[in-house]
């Protein structure tokens, strides 16, 4: 199965922002308890290049990534460190282009027809939307999807298990949030309230698609 194809199954990319890289894996366990085989660890803290590799490593059955991917080193390192994609806030040239000539999926952040075509122009298909709701939520995808009907969408910013059924939708391959796997939640070593929320996700997508 390709990352494309794993990302669209499990459909939730939880974006999830490490203080503590020791608590990665008991993270990364509560999210694959709660039917979330994917887990994008964001580089907004010192801890994120740490954590991402304690989960390549651990042997657990999750596909990570990293977030908030800013620059070209960083992008590297978080590579390095066994980040199976990246993602970004925003559209950079650099850091698509070395994603692609090393075949490590990227999904830049596009928002505009304009970021959209340099996307399609480099040669990908599936982009992430943020922030979502800010950008005009599922309306603003389904009117971009009509000029661009090879793209996918990954919107993040805005959703959570209350509105999680309206981005079910074709054009979306997966969507993504930090309240799947919440940074106050992971500190406080409640875990098994991320396992339930994403149990609740899962449920809700899958019935969505039915």
């Amino acid at each position: 199965m390709t990352i494309k194809e794993k990302v669209n199954e499990t459909y939730l990319v939880p974006v999830v922002v490490m203080d503590d890289a020791a608590k990665a894996i008991d993270a990364g366990r509560a999210l694959l308890a709660g039917g979330v085989n994917i887990m994008e660890i964001t580089l907004r803290t010192a801890a994120g290049l740490q954590a991402i590799e304690n989960v390549a490593k651990s042997g657990l059955d999750l596909l990570v990534g990293a977030g908030t991917v800013l620059s070209l080193d960083k992008c590297k390192e978080a590579i390095s460190r066994g980040a199976k994609f990246i993602v970004s806030p925003g559209y950079d040239q650099e850091i698509v282009e070395h994603c692609l000539k090393n075949n490590i999926a990227i999904y830049p952040g596009c928002v505009t027809p304009t970021e959209i075509t340099a996307a399609i122009k480099t040669g990908l298909d599936v982009i992430k939307f943020f922030p979502a709701q800010v950008y005009g939520g599922v309306a603003a995808i389904k009117a971009l999807a009509g000029p661009f009907p090879g793209i996918k969408f990954i919107p993040t910013g805005g959703a959570d298990n209350s509105n999680l059924a309206q981005f079910v939708i074709p054009e979306v391959i997966a969507v993504g949030g930090g309240w799947l796997c919440d940074r106050k939640q992971i500190n406080a070593g409640d875990f098994q309230t991320i396992t339930s929320i994403c149990e609740a996700a899962r449920k809700i997508v899958v019935q969505t698609r039915k």
